[in-house]
């Protein structure tokens, strides 16, 4: 378990709140680059860190990141004109770039003397992988971008799900670090079958494995750590082990094993204390066929439309029991809820909005967890004291090189030699 203090530390994001600090050390992603595709489009409404901005795509093709609330008089930035290289204000006029630069001030005397120059709140941008990421940090220790691991190059398919989560980041972050619970709470969606390695079908993925107590190891690392699920295969169970190697990279991504058609990443994105946007990308790098954006929403049970509102808020939440269906568990269905994320949220959010870690009763199956809590905690309070947050050392691995693994492997084999670059 995790003491109330520590627990804070871990969840808090808002304000000058150490993690809030600490994530700052990085480039976020603020939104898919789909959500803001049109030049001089409708601007996107988003909330990181606590903070309420806008994103938009200027005439020039250019993306803003800004404060939602206009300089003047603070109404929303979200609702302007969205024209010739800026946001302009439905209020009074006023136009903003994607630099923050206020360019046309219509209320305000014609005059150059009389008119002091205004800046508004802007952060810097880059465009890979299929979002638009942001530097919330200062602007004097500003990072270069590293691609991330389902981008190193043009031209790879990436798909994305993504969806609001009512609970805070670090329980979601910790459901994807959790090897054990996939043989219990998706069940339904990940079978066990006489396969060579994890396969995946247009309905469940196939695991080579009835094995529901996974042995973990876990190595830090410089970028945070990666850790190995060793499980009894279903074939040659006494000469060989099945592997998941899954890599958690600070602050937020973890790339979890793969199947035979496509890798797999997870972002955990802090919208405030008690809200998260989940982000769950199946990308494929050559080796691998992928799959599309509609049946990758279509399979999460994650499309905009259909399952979440154009928010990406999901239709099933904790008032309507996420619409689980009783008599499709009485049917064979394990949790009567539609979709791997949905199952995943239903669990997280009824943690409660911030779940009570001082509560809980850890087991062997939880290595990782702890060992996520106690990296985040202590690189928290190593940047209230001034000292460099993960994955700045010389020694830092690139996201392009980093992989998960899964795999059927002799038991001599050493899982630390497998899968990273």
């Amino acid at each position: 378990m995790l003491s109330r203090e520590d627990n804070e530390i871990l969840c808090r994001v808002e304000g000058d709140a150490p993690m809030g600090r600490l994530m700052r050390a990085y480039w976020i992603p603020a939104c898919l680059e789909e959500e803001v595709r049109e030049r001089d489009g409708a601007p996107v409404r988003l909330r990181l860190l606590g903070e309420d901005l806008v994103a938009f795509r200027d005439s020039d093709g250019r993306v803003g990141v800004l404060d939602e609330h206009c300089p003047h008089r603070r109404a929303s930035l979200a609702l302007g004109r969205n024209e010739a290289c800026g946001l302009r204000c439905l209020y009074h006029g006023w136009k903003v770039d994607v630099e923050g630069n206020v360019v046309d001030r219509p209320t305000e005397p014609r005059d150059a003397t009389a008119v002091k120059p205004v800046k508004h709140k802007a952060y810097p941008c880059h465009e890979s992988g299929g979002f638009v990421w942001v530097w919330m940090g200062p602007a004097d220790a500003i990072r270069e971008f590293e691609p991330p691991a389902w981008a190193p190059a043009p031209g790879l398919r990436t798909s994305v799900v993504k969806i609001h989560v009512s609970c805070n980041w670090a329980q979601v972050l910790e459901g994807a670090i959790d090897s054990s619970h996939s043989s219990s709470l998706h069940s339904t969606d990940m079978v066990p079958a006489q396969v060579e390695g994890a396969g995946a079908t247009d309905k469940t993925w196939l695991r080579p494995s009835t094995d529901k107590a996974p042995r973990l190891q876990v190595e830090r690392t410089d970028f945070g750590f990666r850790y190995v699920a060793i499980r009894h295969p279903i074939a040659n169970a006494e000469t060989h082990d099945y592997l998941r190697i899954t890599v958690f990279v600070a602050p937020f991504t973890v790339l979890i094993p793969p199947n035979d058609r496509y890798n797999l990443s997870i972002l955990n994105i802090p919208i405030d204390d008690t809200n998260t946007m989940f982000y769950f990308i199946a990308w494929s790098d050559g080796e691998r066929e992928g799959i599309d954006q509609e049946e990758w929403r279509a399979f999460c049970a994650a499309r905009v439309g259909v399952d979440l509102d154009e928010g990406f808020r999901p239709i099933r939440t904790r008032k309507n029991n996420y619409l689980q269906d009783r008599r499709a568990m009485s049917a064979g269905s394990y949790t009567g809820i539609d979709g791997i994320p949905n199952q995943d949220m239903a669990m997280w959010e009824t943690m409660g909005r911030i779940a009570d870690r001082s509560r809980e009763r850890l087991g062997a199956s939880d290595i990782a967890i702890v060992q996520f809590r106690r990296i985040m905690v202590e690189a928290a309070r190593k940047v209230v004291a001034g000292e460099p947050a993960i994955g700045t050392s010389p020694r830092h691995v690139p996201h392009v090189k980093l992989r998960s693994f899964e795999g059927v492997v002799p038991k001599t084999t050493n899982w630390r030699a497998i899968g990273v670059t």
